[in-house]
């Protein structure tokens, strides 16, 4: 095999379209690398990558290089995985954004006064990212971490933070959505889902009553910076088999909104 760089390039990775002049093409393939290893390929081989990256053999291979030249990536054999430095560039994001190291103190004071879990999250196209997050009992069978990703519909972080968008934004993200029912009780037509948004926006915070899954019940409240725009939003997560949305409404929603107030009046005096 050819391993010459220039030579590589131009016999096996023809030029493709670029969405502008200032698209570094390249940058954009070492991130399809890195995003092709997840919980289901924690080692890869080099075809492998390839065609997860949906790049040439070629071109994967100088990325891995690169990446395990920088120490990003480590082969053992024939197969490539990440190494812990990875997550520098994960938490690169989280100790600069403004709430970080405020929120956390508060959401665990938050835990103990409802003695139920509380999160932090933020949008990311069709998702939410989880930020932060003090469990207590283990209500949802996903195993959710800092960088784990829900879809934004059907989720009440999710809702608080898609209705902080105006209605063309709000129609755009939940048309690239993927409406797909988690139980009996999802909401998946679009038109009821803007408005249930809408909704969250004119009360303030979000309820989503066993949408996600079965037995989970979240309610939540946004974060804001200085200006007052919604930078993240803050949950309690609760089983409906303690207590109804009703009953977690009388119960939770004054100190989650205290919590997300705290926060945000925080993040204001650093702004």
């Amino acid at each position: 095999m050819n391993d010459d760089p220039a030579q590589v390039l131009s016999s096996d990775e023809p030029d493709t379209a670029k969405p502008g002049d200032s698209y570094v093409q390249s940058f954009a393939r070492g991130l399809a690398v890195i995003r092709s290893f997840d919980a289901s390929r924690p080692a890869q081989t080099l075809t492998e990558v390839a065609a997860a990256a949906g790049l040439t053999r070629a071109g994967a291979r100088r990325i891995l290089l690169t990446l395990q030249a920088l120490g990003y990536v480590e082969a053992d054999g024939r197969r490539f995985q990440l190494t812990p430095k990875i997550l520098d560039l994960g938490f690169a994001y989280l100790t600069s954004m403004p709430f970080w190291n405020l929120a956390e103190p508060v959401m665990e004071e938050l835990v103990e006064r409802v003695h139920e879990s509380c999160s932090a999250a933020v949008l990311n196209g069709t998702d939410i990212v989880y930020v932060l997050r003090v469990p207590t009992h283990k209500i949802i069978t996903q195993n959710l971490s800092i960088g784990s990703r829900l879809p934004a519909f059907c989720t009440s972080m999710g809702r608080v933070l898609l209705a902080a968008l105006d209605d063309t934004q709000l129609d755009a993200v939940l048309d690239a959505s993927e409406l797909v029912a988690r139980t009996p009780r999802t909401l998946t037509d679009h038109a009821a889902l803007a408005e249930a948004i809408r909704a969250v926006r004119r009360q303030g915070w979000a309820i989503v009553d066993q949408e996600l899954e079965e037995g989970l019940i979240s309610m939540s409240a946004p974060i804001r910076d200085r200006q007052g725009r919604v930078i993240a939003a803050l949950n309690i997560s609760g089983n409906a088999q303690r207590k109804s949305a009703k009953q977690m409404v009388k119960a939770f929603l004054e100190p989650l909104q205290d919590a997300a107030q705290r926060v945000s009046e925080m993040v204001a005096r650093r702004g």
